[in-house]
């Protein structure tokens, strides 16, 4: 299966990803990120990857651009799209071409705690049990179906959850 990869920062779940899959059950042959400073970038080149930067001002508009990354990853016949890291929203006509083969990693338990800065907002809650969750991506925040959670008990942590 080939897998098209977009990421905005460090790049870690990417890393993830070569070190686990690439080159086994899977082929990463595209990254694509829409900050040109993003780590994952120098990780995708760093493997022989391809990578390629869509930076928002480059575009008219979301749909532009993310017709724009839709035509590259096709090209490179990508079968199945991860966000790792991707902060940005993708728009309807994205999700619609790859319609249930997007699939997110969240830093969080959902459904709670969606969308951006989901590990301080369990932490500003006080939860006592925190995960992260993988998903298929819908024209939602994080409303996906769940394919698989993982959790882990924070010790020692007094609060709720």
């Amino acid at each position: 299966m080939k897998i098209g990869v977009l990421a905005s920062g460090e790049g870690t779940n990417l890393q993830a990803l070569l070190d686990s899959v690439h080159g086994h059950e899977a082929e990463v042959v595209a990254v694509a990120s829409d900050k040109p400073q993003a780590r994952a970038l120098d990780r995708a080149a760093a493997a022989g990857i391809a990578h390629r930067v869509f930076e928002r001002d480059a575009y008219p508009d979301r749909a532009a651009r993310d017709g724009a990354i839709a035509d590259w990853l096709d090209g490179l016949g990508v079968e199945l799209v991860v966000l790792a890291g991707y902060m940005a929203l993708l728009h309807a006509a994205f999700i619609a071409r790859f319609r249930d083969r997007i699939v997110n990693v969240h830093p969080a338990l959902l459904p709670a705690f969606p969308g951006v800065r989901a590990i301080e907002q369990a932490l500003e809650y006080g939860v006592r049990v925190f995960g992260v969750t993988v998903h298929l991506v819908d024209e939602g925040v994080d409303t996906g179906a769940i394919i698989l959670q993982g959790s882990v008990e924070l010790p020692g942590r007094p609060g709720r959850g």
